[in-house]
């Protein structure tokens, strides 16, 4: 599912010639527990995707700053606020990489997994999975 760069949206080209891939972190956590905390799951996963897209930028991987966390809502929906602006953003080529800590992060629901797929697919975006210690590195979907 590798965004394939267009004339009308295509990513900023780097100094060495490179093309950037914009990246975007996606965080979910079903319940609102723990979320009061100064360091919760979101800022966890964040912190990994991050790290993630920092090892790929010899790929041309850059972190986008805008955050799209979904904290306390189940990922059964796609009734999230976070996740509708995700595809919004990549509905209008702002986005080339979305990046999540697991994918069930970005659904629990199957059908809801191949719509989003779908979507992907159809706008040219990549996405990926911070790989975890006891993973092996591979993207999930690209």
């Amino acid at each position: 599912m590798a965004r394939a760069p267009s004339s009308s949206s295509s990513p900023r080209m780097a100094s060495a010639g490179a093309t950037k891939l914009r990246c975007a972190v996606y965080t979910r956590k079903s319940s609102k527990e723990g979320l009061e905390q100064d360091f919760n799951s979101l800022d966890a996963q964040r912190e990994a995707c991050e790290a993630y897209i920092l090892s790929q930028r010899h790929e041309g991987w850059i972190a986008l700053p805008q955050m799209y966390d979904d904290g306390g809502i189940s990922g059964g929906t796609m009734d999230r606020p976070a996740l509708k602006r995700l595809l919004a953003d990549v509905a209008v080529g702002k986005i080339d990489v979305v990046v999540v800590y697991k994918v069930d992060r970005l659904t629990r629901s199957l059908a809801d997994f191949a719509k989003i797929v779908d979507i992907f697919d159809q706008l040219r975006c990549r996405s990926s999975r911070s790989p975890r210690p006891s993973t092996p590195r591979r993207a999930w979907a690209g």
